[in-house]
């Protein structure tokens, strides 16, 4: 049965059936309809309170718990249902890993309807927290308050933060103590920044109002140890931007990388910007095999270290190189993939859109001593063109790692056109990944299939797939 409050629903003891898009689970309504609620784990029995309703499908959250899943675990982070960043972290990891493996396989079905081979076992990540190697933080003059602290009487006093934006609310930002995504000194500096600018009357943005002169924070983190440290300040201030940088600098010895960047602009990305080195170097080193890649401040890398590692292993064993075969590595980035499978090759060539991830590219290539590698910059749909293949040889085998909104359509044309004897495709939306392989149909045939997860407590998965040549 369902009451009406207040002009909303409320449906009683209702069973959370599924792990749905975006880390919402999913519910049936009596009337049949979806219903869509965060933060509760299949197998759950909830009330749910409606804040939305549409034509198929309602949103809610859960008001009253009367069954918990076995599935469910406590969650570790003292933030969990307000950062809105580890949604599945009350939830067990091999449960994680059950629905992630589903729902790469249900897209491949349900949206490629093609022929498909047993999928192989989704490789799950040795690492379950403290695994991120790059975060992102906001500060705010006026940070996000509980209900409770909304209905008390007393003086909030300071209204400072320095944390994540709440889902959906781009001005109000959550004060974050301790996040459990990226390894120590992560929250030491990130916590010792904001405590240094609050005894120092430092100013924290105000995104409504544009004034401020704190920003935004990065911190990168390396497998070797290394740290890069980056603050984003909106007024051009030097006494007090010389002020926390130096104190920064002076109790984190240890930081590789201390960059600023002054940016007044509406928005706050970086790719625009001119990136200043205080400290250091402006580049931290990753290393894989041996292979060593340098980090900037702007670098494209896949943000879980260890599982990048594993993810580039089973690529290069699906790829099957012997030594011989001219490959292709399509949206290449900084080229670590095309490095990393650069000695079973004879040449391998790649091709990204942006720029400097290119130079990065052959800079780490240099770096490596890799001489049969070359990478070249350009929107892939416009050089990836039968001049451009003429010039550098018909590739035996393409390795494919597109962006989430998959390939464009021109270069699915070009490859079934060219008809590599294998394509490894890896990608972070199997959605769209399925949607291409369907187009492939014709020619390529899905031999082999393993998700991989990168990111422990979210929804996100990654998948790789080969296709040869029918």
């Amino acid at each position: 049965m369902a009451r009406k409050n207040t002009d909303k629903v409320v449906f009683h003891q209702i069973k959370v059936l599924d792990a749905g898009a975006k880390g919402v689970s999913v519910a049936k309504a009596p009337d049949g309809k979806v219903i869509f609620i965060p933060n509760v784990v299949p197998g759950d029995v909830v009330d749910v309170q409606t804040f939305k309703k549409r034509k198929a499908f309602y949103e809610g959250k859960a008001v009253k718990f009367h069954e918990l899943s076995e599935h469910r675990i406590d969650p570790i982070c003292e933030h969990f249902g307000v950062c809105g960043g580890c949604k599945w972290q009350n939830m067990k990891y091999s449960q994680q890993l059950f629905y992630k493996q589903n729902e790469v396989k249900n897209h491949l079905q349900r949206i490629g309807k093609i022929e498909l081979p047993e999928f192989e076992p989704i490789l799950g990540s040795e690492k379950q927290l403290f695994y991120r190697n790059k975060m992102e933080f906001s500060f705010s003059n006026s940070r996000w308050l509980t209900e409770a602290e909304i209905g008390s009487t007393e003086d909030l006093g300071n209204r400072n933060a320095l944390g994540f934006h709440i889902p959906k609310m781009w001005n109000k930002i959550l004060d974050i103590n301790k996040c459990h995504l990226q390894e120590d000194p992560s929250n030491a500096i990130r916590n010792e920044i904001r405590a240094f600018a609050n005894a120092n009357g430092l100013t924290f943005f105000n995104p409504r109002t544009h004034e401020g002169l704190l920003r935004t924070l990065m911190l990168r983190t390396a497998s070797t140890g290394e740290i890069m440290v980056l603050i984003q300040f909106f007024e051009d201030d030097k006494a007090n931007r010389e002020l926390i940088l130096d104190h920064i600098y002076e109790k984190f010895p240890q930081i590789t990388s201390l960059q600023f960047v002054v940016n007044n602009k509406a928005n706050d990305t970086l790719y625009d910007t001119n990136i200043q080195l205080y400290k250091g170097r402006d580049y931290i080193l990753e290393e894989m095999e041996g292979l060593k890649f340098s980090i900037n401040a702007k670098s494209f890398y896949q943000t879980n270290s260890s599982q990048a590692y594993e993810l580039y292993k089973i690529t290069r064993d699906f790829a099957g190189l012997t030594g011989t075969e001219t490959v292709y590595d399509l949206y290449t980035g900084t080229g670590t993939i095309a490095q990393f499978v650069s000695k079973s090759a004879k040449k391998v060539i790649g091709v990204e859109s942006v720029p400097e991830a290119i130079s990065d590219a052959k800079a780490n290539a240099k770096r490596n001593e890799i001489t049969n590698c070359e990478f070249f910059v350009g929107d892939m749909k416009v050089v990836f063109n039968e001049s451009f293949i003429a010039q550098h040889g018909k590739p035996d085998v393409i390795i494919t790692d597109p962006p989430r909104d998959g390939m464009h359509k021109d270069v699915i044309e070009q490859i079934l056109k060219i008809e590599p004897q294998k394509v490894v495709y890896v990608s972070c939306n199997s959605a769209t990944q399925a949607r291409d392989l369907a187009l492939m149909d014709e020619k390529y045939k899905v031999t082999r299939v393993r998700p991989v997860d990168m990111f422990p407590q979210t929804h996100h998965v990654e998948n790789v797939v080969l296709l040869e040549k029918r």
